[in-house]
């Protein structure tokens, strides 16, 4: 008797370990995260226009906001335009479809050609403002790595190791959020790359004596590359000398998503994160787990650099001699199994259960 209830007893825990762990949407990687027309919706913003709309049109339509996302696709370097950037027409036409067909690749996307749900729902993901046009070089892109570099390849030219200072604007800022708070995140972010690279970053009061200048400006702010209010381009950052990283401050930036109710909230460390890395001179990365991937949804953390955003700085700047591979390795292994932590202790659950029962099976089966 006591063994039929020790196999029934174990065959159900065996059962019930088969189905992963289950954790809240915030804490799953980009790539794990569900994109649907009506996630599309949620997110869409006034510069890109509600693009869900734009799902399944066809080739040779005409249809109202398809030069919006013409004009999209120019601005992140998938689409030219010889009559210039406001000359674009509503007609899905075949370079249209040759854009959709390379953003779709890049990004890693089923290739269709065509504005299938998911294609849409990544495109009205906010992103980053640099463009991706890099990204598609046949002459960098390789089996083995994707991550890229600015043109010309710049990084900061001094003695190693290197030693960056930065400092924070103290009139573009967000009322909302403190200043102890944002040092934090940045410290932090800036701590994950000179764990891997021999380049340190140290804290100063002096704006515009900095080596890197942070602040949180709105729409045209004189750089060029105006922003455009919630939901659409989060941050950019300059190539290296230039030094200069800014934040969209229209976004309802969070430093604690347990303090953050909204959902439209997105994470300031994991910006931060992505654009220190353009500010060292990677370029963007089309591995979806990357820290340089373009895009980040709202209430999703990309925290911890991958082997390709490493190897992509440390071909610029070396290997700190205390960074093992190792470690990071382990990192990877353990954000890959899709949640973190949810199905790597499902699938040890599973073993150790097996184990279990092979060994009570054993044990009644001496009696």
């Amino acid at each position: 008797m006591a063994l039929k209830l020790c196999n029934l007893l174990c065959f159900f825990l065996f059962v019930a370990s088969c189905f992963p762990c289950r954790f809240p949407a915030e804490s799953l990687p980009e790539s794990t995260t569900m994109t649907t027309a009506s996630q599309t919706t949620r997110i869409s913003n006034d510069t890109w226009r509600d693009f869900s709309r734009l799902i399944d049109v066809e080739k040779g339509s005409r249809v109202n906001g398809v030069s919006e996302l013409k004009r999209y696709l120019h601005r992140f370097g998938y689409l030219t335009n010889s009559a210039g950037d406001s000359k674009f027409s509503d007609v899905f036409d075949g370079d249209l479809e040759s854009a959709v067909s390379l953003y779709q690749k890049t990004l890693g996307l089923p290739i269709t050609g065509k504005l299938d749900p998911d294609t849409v729902a990544v495109i009205s993901s906010p992103r980053c403002g640099v463009s991706d046009e890099t990204l598609h070089d046949d002459s960098i892109i390789h089996a083995t790595r994707r991550y890229t570099y600015f043109g010309g390849k710049p990084r900061w030219n001094r003695d190693s190791p290197i030693r960056l200072t930065y400092a924070f604007s103290k009139t573009y800022t967000v009322d909302y959020l403190g200043s102890d708070d944002v040092k934090a995140v940045f410290r932090r972010a800036f701590g994950r790359w000179a764990e891997v690279v021999p380049v340190s970053f140290s804290e100063v009061e002096d704006y515009s004596s900095a080596d890197v200048r942070i602040g949180f400006f709105g729409h045209d702010h004189g750089d060029g590359q105006p922003f455009d209010g919630a939901l659409g381009i989060l941050g950019h950052a300059f190539a290296p000398e230039n030094g200069r990283l800014h934040l969209d401050a229209a976004e309802t930036w969070a430093v604690d998503f347990g303090r953050t109710e909204s959902d439209v909230a997105v994470d300031l460390e994991s910006v931060a994160t992505h654009e220190i890395g353009h500010v060292l001179g990677l370029g963007h990365s089309s591995v979806k787990t990357a820290v340089m991937y373009p895009s980040l949804r709202p209430r999703t953390k990309k925290l911890e650099l991958t082997v390709d955003d490493v190897a992509g700085v440390q071909k610029l700047y070396g290997q700190n001699p205390n960074f093992r591979l190792s470690s990071l390795m382990g990192t990877e292994k353990t954000w890959r199994s899709g949640t973190g932590t949810g199905r790597f202790l499902s699938g040890s659950l599973t073993v150790s259960l097996l184990f279990l029962h092979l060994l009570l099976f054993l044990t009644f089966y001496d009696r």
